[in-house]
Order: structure tokens, then sequence, then C-alpha cells
């Protein structure tokens, strides 16, 4: 798995749990839909620690809540 699946995994995972639609997630957080969208679609595969850390403050949790997810375990090496 890259970086950029396991980020829009763990994001869906958390709006999941919080019952929260992706939407939702860009309101509260502050970040575009398009941006959001993007990510989740896979369209993204790049995504800034800023807006990973919007993300987090919108779900109300550290960048290290999210990152300690087994997600981020054994990623597949990206530079080749």
């Amino acid at each position: 798995m890259t970086v950029g699946m396991a980020v829009k995994k763990r994001i869906l995972e958390l709006c999941d749990e919080r019952g929260l639609s992706v939407n939702k997630l860009c309101s509260i957080s502050g970040v575009t839909q398009s941006t959001v969208s993007n990510i989740v679609n896979g369209r993204n595969n790049s995504t800034t620690v800023a807006t990973i850390k919007k993300l987090c403050d919108g779900l109300e949790i550290t960048l290290e809540e999210f990152f300690s997810s087994a997600l981020f375990r054994d990623l597949e090496q990206e530079v080749r």
C-alpha cells in the first residue's frame, strides 16, 4: 500500500467511526471539498501534512493519532 492509499483509507475510516460524511468533514475542518474529494477518490496521492493537520483538527485528534493506525505500517517504498 502507498502512503496516499493509507491516508485515503484512514480519512474514510475516521469519518465512518464518527458518523461523518466527507462533506461534513470538509465543513468542520476548513479543507475544501475538492481537496478532500481528490484525496478520497485517489486523485491526490501527495497530500500535505498541513492538510492532514487541518483534517485532524476537525476530527479533534492529533497527527500522532492519525498516523498511529496499522495502515501506516509496512508501506511500500515510494522512491525507486
